[in-house]
């Protein structure tokens, strides 16, 4: 497989991630996003996508979904690529000074610069206590939905009581042959309206529902074949099952960046605040990942260190060219 070729390889496709593509953009610079998530928005999408954010200049409040689909809708016209539900696990610096960054499923993008965008570091799932969980990772326990018509005509359990189990559930339900959702309690963290359809699911027999239960034990011979759960009266029952999807939300973690050369505090990575450059040439460290003197961990302002390490990346991607920065407001984003 031939690599991608980009201008500007951007590790998270969170809200900061995506407005980098922005201030690239106005520049002339192509931008290649990798996000281990299956979709775009980082922990805005993932974790609570219905969460007021109230610091966004311009918007007294905004819904965090909203936003994400607002930086999608603006970045459009520079027509970003993207590798989603894949993990950065390699970065080469090449004799020229360009990169390579492999991915977990083996895409590599060639990138005259590499852009660290990644929030709090690569979202690992918080797995259940079952002893042999790992034994049937990928031969029927996954902890994300990338592909849901991979789902379709089987039998899908998943557990949780998040906005994640909740959304699943209700998408599945029209797709698997069968669903069972699993919840320790007997109400829901995620949005009312989500557990209000889920039990309504429920009442009509599309989906069975377990409450105050949780998983035991996980068996197949090669492949998931059936779960064990155990409920309140600690009563073991056995569930038919060719999926399981625990969706116990994401810990961030700084993974395989860790082992980069890069200069690192606390698990954050050390940049210049000039143009939130790190100690290797040509990559730069933006949003929450990265640590300074008088940090403050906020969206609006990893949008100021985008807009700042855009310009600074522009002298890499096009060393023998002066950057001549016009006002957006002026010219529009159609001139540039």
């Amino acid at each position: 497989m031939e690599p991608i070729t980009t201008d500007i390889c951007i590790i998270g496709a969170g809200p900061v991630g995506l407005f980098a593509v922005f201030e690239a953009g106005l520049l002339k610079m192509r931008c290649h996003l990798i996000d281990v998530l299956p979709q775009v928005g980082g922990q805005l999408s993932e974790i609570y996508p219905q969460k007021p954010i109230y610091d966004i200049p311009g918007f007294p409040t905004v819904n965090a979904q909203q936003l994400v689909d607002g930086l999608m809708e603006q970045i459009e016209p520079f027509k970003p690529t993207f590798s989603l539900g894949e993990r950065v696990n390699e970065l080469q610096k090449l004799d020229d000074g360009s990169f390579i960054t492999t991915t977990s499923d083996g895409t590599e993008v060639h990138s005259k610069v590499v852009v660290i965008a990644g929030g709090l570091g690569c979202f690992e799932p918080r797995k259940p206590a079952i002893d042999n969980l790992e034994e049937f990772e990928g031969k029927g326990v996954a902890y994300m939905v990338k592909n849901p018509e991979a789902y379709r005509g089987r039998k899908v359990v998943l557990a949780g009581g998040g906005d994640s189990a909740l959304d699943w559930t209700i998408f599945l339900a029209d797709i698997a042959e069968e669903v069972t959702l699993i919840h320790r309690g007997d109400t829901f963290r995620g949005a009312p309206d989500s557990a209000e359809k889920v039990f309504e699911l429920a009442k009509q027999g599309r989906i069975n529902l377990v409450l105050q239960a949780h998983i035991k034990a996980i068996n197949g011979n090669g492949h998931l074949q059936e779960v064990e759960i155990v409920d309140r009266d600690n009563a073991i029952s056995v569930i038919a099952a060719d999926n399981l999807i625990p969706l116990f939300g994401l810990t961030p973690k700084l993974g395989p960046i860790a082992e980069w050369g890069l200069n690192v505090d606390k698990s954050a990575i050390m940049v210049d605040t000039v143009d939130y450059s790190t100690n290797v040439k040509g990559v730069y460290a933006i949003g929450d990942i990265n640590i300074y003197p008088g940090k403050l961990k906020l969206i609006l302002c990893g949008f100021h260190e985008a807009a700042l390490m855009a310009q600074s990346a522009f002298k890499q991607v096009y060393p023998d060219q002066k950057l001549s920065f016009k006002y957006t407001t002026v010219y529009g984003v159609s001139a540039f």
